[in-house]
């Protein structure tokens, strides 16, 4: 049985739904019911949080998101 749309996704989850959005593309027949097959969740689910993503993806594009700072290190010459 797969999990209810309400429950939480773990990390695992998420990376195996990124990597069937890209081996069942928008062309392939079935895509939902592939997707949610491959990450254990009901094609409802997949669709919800696709949609999500979509949303992220918008804010991200929009800049309603700052890029994290992250920590450089440099290595010095000798």
């Amino acid at each position: 049985m797969a999990s209810s749309s309400s429950s939480s996704w773990t990390p695992k989850q998420n990376k195996v739904f990124e990597k069937a959005l890209a081996v069942y593309d928008t062309d392939t027949p079935d895509r939902w019911q592939n997707v949610a097959k491959v990450v254990g969740r009901s094609v409802e689910d997949v669709k919800q949080h696709y949609q999500i993503l979509l949303e992220d993806v918008k804010h991200i594009e929009d800049g309603a998101i700052p890029f994290p700072k992250y920590i450089t290190t440099t290595t010095k010459k000798r």
